[in-house]
């Protein structure tokens, strides 16, 4: 009988031991994480339009010689920077020279012979289409000289503008044909910033319009005038062209790079706003909140896309409204579904 009671009583000292272990390890892992929570915060701010454009020379040629032949010297490398009527390349002259001191003794000649023929026709001595033959040929061999002339000239090729040289597509020893396109120079103490702006934002977009021009490769922001609005879409993203003209004094934009173009207007957009410090990034640098139900008393993870800072606070372009609570103090400790209690 001692023996049954005995038994008895350890199982009911087991069983209270075991009882009271899981109520402390339940009590302790429903323990609330005390925090802090507010609405966001809406705001009116005035409306920009941001878009993406690339940087191209205010003005850019395209050159190639006018004779063809093999090219005997390259004055210029790209990325030079050119003054207008600077030497850039050469064609071999010798074939061009030789035609040329043909040319002048075939003009020669027949400026003689059209002398001698002068004073006999002014004499009467021969008939006047042996006369006008002679001016003929005369003049034949005039515009021959000329062109040979000019055919010698047409192996040196200058540059039209100061700029910046974009492209040099030969090198010495090549054989090229007449009129390819050898060399490209820019003009970028200006530059435009071409970039497509959706039909929808046209209508803010007027010529002489200030923007602000934002370089990420240069850490940079400059100042920019529209200059041109295109009138017709693009058929694939129907968006319209539109440059944006940048004074280049520092000569370090160039073409190629890319810009974000920002423009003010006079419209308002309500915009979301939370304290800095609520925001959080995951392990894939994605933005996130948590958000404290009142109902369930636990917080819940929730991304969100940010925007512009205003002083202490983030802009939430997507992911929260007015009737949500952010939690914006605590939040460190939080796990997805934690419980929390708010102060």
């Amino acid at each position: 009988m001692n023996i049954g009671v005995s038994k008895l009583m350890l199982c009911a000292l087991v069983l209270s031991i075991v009882s009271c272990s899981q109520s402390k390890k339940t009590d302790y892992q429903e323990k609330p994480i005390v925090v802090t929570v507010q609405h966001p915060r809406m705001n009116n701010s005035a409306k920009n339009i941001t878009v993406s454009g690339n940087i191209e020379g205010n003005v850019t040629v395209r050159l190639g010689f006018l004779v063809a032949g093999r090219i005997n010297f390259i004055a210029v490398q790209e990325g030079e920077m050119i003054q207008a009527g600077q030497l850039l390349a050469s064609v071999d002259p010798t074939s061009y020279l030789q035609a040329k001191e043909i040319a002048d003794a075939n003009y020669n000649q027949m400026h003689d012979d059209y002398m001698r023929i002068t004073q006999l026709y002014e004499k009467k001595s021969i008939a006047e289409s042996e006369y006008i033959k002679i001016s003929n040929g005369l003049k034949a061999a005039k515009a021959q000289q000329a062109l040979q002339i000019k055919n010698l000239h047409d192996t040196k090729l200058n540059a039209p503008i100061s700029g910046i040289l974009l492209k040099k597509g030969v090198e010495v020893g090549e054989i090229i044909g007449q009129g390819l396109q050898l060399f490209a120079i820019s003009d970028i103490s200006q530059v435009k910033v071409q970039c497509y702006v959706p039909a929808s934002e046209l209508q803010s977009f007027s010529i002489g319009n200030k923007v602000s021009v934002y370089v990420a490769s240069l850490d940079s922001v400059y100042k920019g005038t529209v200059v041109e609005i295109g009138t017709l879409a693009d058929a694939a993203t129907r968006t319209f062209p539109v440059k944006i003209l940048v004074e280049n004094h520092s000569m370090l934009l160039r073409p190629g790079m890319t810009a974000e173009i920002s423009l003010g207007t006079h419209k308002e957009k309500e915009i979301c706003l939370v304290p800095a410090e609520s925001i959080l990034r995951d392990a894939n640098n994605a933005p996130y909140v948590f958000i404290a139900d009142t109902l369930t008393h636990k917080a819940f993870k929730m991304l969100v896309s940010v925007g512009n800072i205003f002083e202490d606070k983030i802009e939430i372009t997507e992911g929260l409204n007015s009737n949500h609570l952010v939690i914006t103090s605590g939040q460190h400790k939080l796990d997805n579904g934690s419980a929390i209690l708010i102060k």
